[in-house]
């Protein structure tokens, strides 16, 4: 999907175009997790489906889980869409940037030719 080092830079519609892409494919990681993790919220946590989008989003995004006195079905649950989403996370920054990074290290290879 990216030019080879030897190739030349892509213009400015491709690159554009590219950021686009990758930025949904983060996103739609980043949209299912949370789909994911409210659905279960839901199953496990006997919870309705705003509850579960709550505790979802706190912790794809990093502030813990915001249920009171959670069962151990949660709590294991919890843990494990913890480690889930600490992975996601990360990993859905990085497709996002992936052509901002790739543009740049190209063009530091077109200088220094």
């Amino acid at each position: 999907m990216f030019e080879h080092k030897t190739k030349p830079l892509a213009n400015k519609h491709v690159f554009y175009r590219r950021m686009f892409v990758f930025w949904m494919l983060g996103t739609s990681l980043i949209i299912f997790s949370l789909i994911l993790g409210t659905l279960g919220y839901m199953y496990f946590g006997n919870v309705g489906a705003v509850d579960g989008f709550y505790n979802a989003s706190m912790i794809l995004a990093g502030m813990g889980p915001a249920l009171e006195k959670p069962c151990d079905a949660v709590k294991i649950f919890s843990s494990f869409y913890a480690l889930y989403c600490g992975i996601v996370f990360l990993s859905s920054i990085t497709i996002a940037f992936a052509p901002i990074i790739h543009r740049f290290f190209h063009l530091i290879h077109l200088e220094g030719q």
